[in-house]
């Protein structure tokens, strides 16, 4: 998630968006968040009481529309729980916090849940779920979530700094998909680092697949050992850095297996290298199941791409194969992927209702598999 770098140089594709404009009109009406009880309480860094930034103008045209945009939303997690649409976001908020190279302007601090009974049907934003100051051992930064359900519970998995300002990976507990959720006192023995994606084999079996660099200090977690000091990412003719992986517990709420690093191979079998930053792996990892293949996909972060690899088992090793969509406005892009009613869908997020990059908003859109297997690039 979500590091904009010093030396940031634009992309035609980031500077046309913003140099057209947005097609969304201005909400000047009192902005508001409906819970799952009807209550509702007014968000003073929801769209209409923020500045609108780089959306003058109507030039702009995206492939989709938000979700919602009485909140900012981003890294839209989405499941299907009782045949119904259950998203799990970042919560973004303007906090004036200038930008730098570890995120710190991304400075979320709470979980709405939204759902839908289909995708372009009326989305329900639930409410806040979680909070930062009900997690015990959080100090600052809600960063991207995800869920699952199991054992009769559904279980909320988020990442948030410690109070020494580590990233570590927590878990809440509800007994319904939209919470209040609870958390658990400690984080994941064992966690570190961001985006937890967890993914529930066709055989019952659960992962955990987390990473992120730069910011989502992954690299910091290269010899097994927290170091504030070690670079960014390794040179740019070095092996790069892979996501982990775990399989949880049969109570998912800790790992069944010391975390192990997922290999992401180029076409000729030989491991991606740094400086590959249009095929490595970033951040914000998702995995799905299609025809027997497991299919990560993930973000390249600077190089604003989602892209995917497939492999013959969850832990991998996983082949690139492709780009599944192009830059999408804003700095950071983030994805989950989900089958419903027969069709597949990707969530994925932009910058569309502020044209600021920690101000965004989520979006869907159907993914089109090709014959073999792969998919239709998508121009978001």
């Amino acid at each position: 998630m979500k590091t904009l770098p010093r030396s940031f140089k634009p992309t035609l594709a980031l500077l046309l968006p913003l140099a057209l404009g947005s097609a969304c009109q201005s909400n000047t009406s009192t902005t508001a968040t409906t819970n799952e009880t009807g209550s509702a309480a007014a968000d003073t860094t929801a769209p209409a009481a923020t500045a609108q930034a780089g959306t003058a103008g109507s030039g702009q045209k995206y492939l989709s529309k938000p979700l919602i945009k009485e909140i900012y939303t981003a890294d839209p997690s989405a499941h299907v729980f009782n045949n119904r649409i259950y998203i799990y976001p970042s919560h973004d908020i303007e906090t004036g916090m200038p930008e730098n190279d570890n995120g710190d302007h991304f400075a979320m601090r709470d979980y709405h849940i939204l759902s839908m009974d289909s995708v372009g049907g009326k989305v329900t934003d639930h409410g806040v779920a979680l909070d930062v100051k009900d997690v015990p051992w959080a100090g600052r930064q809600m960063w991207a979530p995800d869920a699952a359900f199991k054992n009769g519970k559904y279980y909320l998995y988020f990442p948030v700094k410690d109070k020494q300002d580590v990233f570590r990976i927590g878990v809440a507990t509800s007994t319904s998909p939209t919470g209040p959720f609870k958390a658990q006192p400690k984080p994941i023995e064992g966690s570190f680092s961001i985006d937890p994606a967890v993914f529930q084999d066709t055989n019952g079996a659960s992962y955990m697949y987390v990473g992120g660099i730069w910011g989502g200090q992954l690299q910091r977690w290269k010899t097994g050992t927290y170091d504030a000091s070690v670079k960014p990412e390794p040179g740019p003719n070095e092996v790069a850095l892979g996501p982990r992986v775990a399989k949880m517990s049969n109570d998912m709420l800790s790992f069944a297996e010391p975390v192990k690093e997922v290999k992401i191979l180029d076409e000729n079998g030989k491991p991606l290298l740094s400086g590959d930053n249009k095929r490595r792996f970033f951040e914000g990892g998702w995995m799905h199941k299609y025809n027997g293949k497991y299919y990560f996909s993930y973000s390249t972060g600077d190089t604003h791409l989602l892209v995917y690899a497939t492999g013959d088992s969850p832990y991998g090793p996983f082949t690139y194969k492709g780009v599944i969509m192009n830059p999408v406005q804003g700095w950071t892009t983030h994805h989950s992927i989900i089958e419903k009613d027969g069709k597949w869908y990707i969530f994925y997020h932009d910058t569309e209702l502020s044209g600021k990059t920690w101000l965004r908003n989520v979006k869907v859109t159907e993914l089109k598999r090709t014959p073999d297997g792969g998919f239709e690039t998508i121009n978001p």
